[in-house]
């Protein structure tokens, strides 16, 4: 069932024409991702469909009666209601329902208004949906139902409009860079939570495992034409190749055709024929196929590194905290040549808190940090790039000089070098606010990577960057031979780069994990297993000795106790399929179909599993009650 049409869609801004006459449909149960270089439209597009902007050409249209919700990078949210407020502010019935009935729980001697309330709850079968929102809310750490707009963070006011966004279950989900803002653990269960329900997406993310796991369908705009691939990530990388060798194919043949076509252009009389003026205007349209180009040149990086000397960073008890928060606690660490560190744990444990120490922007309470003679940081922030009000990309570059030295003694211009990172002549006279988000990371980035660092820093450099850009930052950062460390929420970025970890537990816990990221999510889910047959053992043993001293009865079934007993084993065996599939995508020498065909089987584990706890979970509560 087609619930959304785009026909023949165009935007462009003065002289500079991101896309023209696009045309798309979006079917019930569809999740399609877009792909796209930073700069083509792809966040235009999402605000033409949503309805948010409109087009210079075409039109949109919606199936009749169906329900859109739009995820915006930014979104705009009523400063002065609180959480609660703002979930309950939206056109879903059942949670007007749900904040009936709790509205009327806080005034028990209305007996009336709370009768009504009940019964409204039964009609509607709110009770389920109750536990879901405050469990998605949970998920989102969104607990604090009390706190204003006003006050949350970006990262927090992002995770409320998804929420939002979920919970008013619209017929079409439209989301732009969901992720994004999210910790691992936020991802992982967004990701679960889409793949099992029966929900239309549309979305823009950078996120490859995101795309791999969820999506079942892939759009490339790619020089303002539309390619639609009908599969996950790894199906859309193996036929994008397949049309890439196609079309050097066809170039060849059409540069063939053109010089035969030439060679008889020349040969011609004067005096033209019906029929040599219809060869004649072929000839032009083969002309234009011929000298087709594609503008896929990539970021091309040569830093002059500095070599580091035999001290190069050394942390000695080195504590922060503020106020009651601990951040670090007598931390003790000295980095060697060539490390690659990832960092990873929930927001507000201290991660930027720590980048910020070990460059010395931030002091420390107690401790000392030791920088070698002849490190020189490279710190890409969050922050992004604070460019002067009428300033042009150039200018940005030549704050840094005309010319910039490579490796080699050799050197390059400003011009050139802006050329490297995608930035054609064009483009480098535009002002800088003009820039997509995306642009603006990526000049960033650039600006970062020309003054030469031997010590990286990356906090979440994934951000709003394209993915053919992201390809291409990762096979440089393979080569850096200096330190790295990096920040990120991005599954695929990290399990490509580090080589261990730093896991930020909270409260000045810092857990040095020697692996990525994908080798902590097995070491953890072994730890849950265990955890889970050590309880297991535990109640056993309590059961034993206690239910006959006191007399009580068991309140679960014969049956019941045995479902409970098998699901253990059934959980545990499951687990450990998972973590062998975990194992398995670590292999380079994989295909794309045989990645494929894991990440079929690591879904229907992992769905077998959540279902499986839940019912385990329900049966642990009556057997302690």
């Amino acid at each position: 069932m087609n619930l959304l049409t785009v026909e023949n869609i165009s935007k462009s801004y003065g002289e500079l024409v991101l896309f023209s006459d696009i045309s798309f449909g979006i079917n019930k149960d569809q999740k399609i991702a877009l792909i796209a270089k930073n700069g083509s439209g792809k966040t235009s597009i999402l605000n033409i469909i949503s309805g948010k902007d409109s087009s210079e050409t075409g039109q949109v249209t919606s199936r009749k009666g169906i329900k859109i919700a739009f995820l915006e990078q930014e979104p705009n949210l009523n400063p002065d209601l609180t959480i609660e407020e703002t979930i309950f502010s939206t056109d879903n019935e059942v949670l007007k329902i749900i904040s009936n009935y709790e509205q009327a729980v806080q005034n028990p001697d209305n007996a009336e208004q709370y009768q009504k309330a009940f019964e409204a709850m039964e009609r509607h079968n709110a009770w389920d949906f109750e536990t879901q929102y405050k469990q998605i809310l949970f998920r989102l750490h969104l607990d604090k139902l009390h706190l204003k707009v006003g006050t949350l963070s970006g990262g927090q006011k992002k995770r409320l409009a998804l929420a939002n966004a979920i919970l008013n279950r619209p017929d079409l989900l439209i989301l732009d860079e969901p992720t994004n803002h999210l910790d691992l653990e936020m991802i992982e269960w967004l990701e679960a939570y889409f793949t099992k329900e029966n929900i239309t997406l549309f979305m823009v993310t950078h996120d490859r495992y995101f795309l791999e796991r969820v999506c079942n369908e892939i759009i490339e705009l790619d020089n303002n034409q539309l390619y639609s691939y009908k599969g996950n990530y790894s199906y859309y990388l193996r036929e994008k190749e397949a049309r890439m060798e196609r079309e050097v194919v066809e170039q060849h043949k059409s540069k063939l055709l053109f010089k035969k076509e030439l060679d008889w252009m020349r040969r011609q009389p004067k005096a033209r024929t019906t029929k040599s003026k219809s060869r004649i205007d072929d000839f032009k349209e083969i002309k234009q196929k011929a000298h087709q180009r594609r503008s896929d040149h990539q970021v091309q990086l040569e830093l002059n590194m500095e070599r580091l000397g035999s001290k190069i960073l050394e942390l000695h008890n080195v504590s922060k905290s503020f106020d009651d928060k601990i951040i670090l606690e007598k931390f003790d660490y000295n980095f060697s040549k060539g490390e690659r560190v990832g960092i990873i744990g929930e927001n507000g444990t201290g991660k930027s808190t720590f980048l910020n120490i070990i460059t010395q922007k931030e002091t420390v309470d107690g401790g000392k940090v030791v920088v070698g003679d002849t490190l020189k940081f490279g710190y890409y922030t969050q922050k992004g790039i604070h460019a002067k009000e009428g300033q042009k990309v150039i200018d940005v570059i030549r704050e840094f000089g005309d010319y910039i030295p490579l490796k080699k003694g050799k050197q390059i211009s400003a011009q050139q070098l802006l050329e490297r990172f995608l930035f054609d002549r064009k483009k480098q006279y535009d002002f800088v606010e003009k820039l997509s988000g995306g642009e603006r990371k990526r000049l960033y980035l650039c600006t970062v990577l020309i003054q030469n660092p031997n010590f990286l820093i990356l906090d979440e450099p994934t951000n709003d960057l394209d993915i053919v850009t992201l390809n291409v930052l990762e096979s440089f950062l393979l080569d850096f031979p200096g330190c790295l460390i990096v920040v990120s929420h991005d599954r695929y970025f990290m399990d490509k780069i580090v080589d261990h970890l730093f896991v930020f537990k909270g409260k000045g816990i810092i857990e040095d994990f020697p692996g990525n990221y994908s080798d902590y999510r097995t070491y953890e889910s072994s730890k849950v297993i265990a955890e889970r047959e050590a309880k297991n053992h535990s109640s056993e043993k309590i059961e034993k000795t206690s239910w006959k001293e006191k007399g009580v009865s068991k309140k679960l079934s014969y049956s019941e106790q045995k479902e409970h007993k098998q699901l253990e084993k059934e959980i545990q065996k499951l687990e450990e399929q998972k973590k062998v599939l975990h194992t398995n995508f670590t292999d380079p020498a994989l295909t794309g179909d045989e990645i494929a065909q894991l990440s079929i089987e690591l879904k229907k584990i992992s769905d077998s599993i959540e279902t499986k706890t839940e019912r385990w979970f329900e049966l642990s509560a009556i057997l302690e009650g």
